[in-house]
């Protein structure tokens, strides 16, 4: 029996104008048999940003927000919306995507492929303008936090090493394309909003781990990535608050009692890299974010609540976790070294976990 799928879709400011009309035609070829809805979120909404959304998406439920909340609490507005009215599976897209006309039918296929343990899909991501070079296949955890997408820049052939015939396990999958089942949702919450923005895919993929379900690309399911890299200082923030707030939410203590010495060096190696690239102020804001108390006691609450969920031991978790840090747009000989001194102390450190 087909399910009731949803899908979601964030808009922020004119982003409707120069990417909805794209991804809706996308989402009005799909050949899914079963009910499909659309709930889109208008963020920061204003009349020229409502009107565009109505006039392209007329048949789409819309979520009005006046204020710009965040990714995070966006896609939440709208989860719980659909979750309320029925929809056993919710597709995130991200507005700047467009999915080949069986996307939606192979993501769900994974989903129901008959493993019960499958909490969340995610769509083989390409970049739309070189339409055979990887975008994501899902995202990678490095053991200090650190997020980036699993094959980005490379060409995709198949079989090759990613595809081994139907699912295979991913660390999370990207917000910009992912099937969440609702059953999962209700068990482990949805995204954490303190994140605002950034690693919030992160963080929602670990406590499925934790929750003993598991995190699985659909490889025949594809969607093609308006993907554009943003050097926004403002992006430093919370790409560095966010995954710290992901290590301490998620990780048994013991483990990061063993990495502490590993966080330390490279937070040295970031003040210094924050220096050299104009971002220390927003690595002093880091700082200041968790020297006050009243995100602490937030932290403390979300680390107690998705601890509580745990079936999974670290060790299995972090079998998909990386000791290398691939950022491809900052480049690999900035990282090379550190590269050699991390992905070493990683593999000896997940060598003794036994919790």
């Amino acid at each position: 029996m087909l399910k009731k799928t949803a899908i979601v879709l964030v808009n922020y400011k004119d982003y409707a104008k120069k990417y909805l009309a794209d991804c809706q035609a996308g989402l009005d070829a799909q050949d899914y048999a079963g009910e499909l809805k659309e709930f889109i979120v208008d963020n920061e909404s204003s009349s020229e940003s409502l009107a565009a959304v109505k006039k392209i998406s007329p048949q789409a439920e819309i979520i009005i927000n006046l204020n710009n909340d965040g990714f995070a609490k966006g896609n939440n507005d709208a989860i719980r919306e659909a979750m309320k009215q029925g929809y056993e599976h919710i597709i995130l897209f991200n507005l700047d995507a467009v999915m080949l006309k069986d996307c939606v039918r192979k993501m769900v296929e994974a989903a129901d492929s008959g493993d019960s343990r499958v909490g969340a899909v995610q769509a083989r991501l390409m970049l739309f303008d070189r339409k055979e070079i990887i975008n994501s296949l899902g995202n990678v955890t490095h053991f200090l936090g650190f997020g980036y997408t699993g094959g980005y820049g490379d060409r995709y052939n198949s079989p090759d090493p990613y595809y081994q015939g139907g699912n295979y396990e991913i660390c999370y999958p990207s917000g910009a394309a992912v099937l969440f089942k609702a059953e999962i949702l209700k068990k482990i919450g949805l995204f954490d909003e303190e994140f605002w923005m950034y690693n919030e895919d992160q963080d929602l993929g670990w406590r499925i781990w934790l929750a003993g379900a598991t995190c699985v690309l659909a490889p025949e399911a594809v969607a093609y990535h308006k993907y554009e890299f943003s050097r926004s200082i403002k992006k430093y923030y919370y790409l560095d608050r966010n995954r710290i707030m992901a290590i301490i939410k998620n990780y048994h203590w013991a483990t990061l009692a063993v990495i502490l010495p590993a966080f330390l060096a490279m937070e040295i190696g970031l003040i210094f890299f924050s220096l050299k690239n104009g971002w220390f102020y927003e690595k002093i804001k880091v700082y200041n974010y968790f020297f006050t108390l009243k995100n602490w006691q937030h932290l403390s609450r979300a680390r107690r609540e998705t601890q509580s969920l745990r079936k999974a031991k670290d060790r299995e978790i972090v079998k998909l976790f990386s000791g290398k840090i691939w950022y491809q747009e900052i480049g690999e000989a900035r990282l090379r070294v550190a590269n050699v001194f991390f992905n070493a102390y990683w593999k000896f450190i997940r060598s003794l976990l036994w919790w």
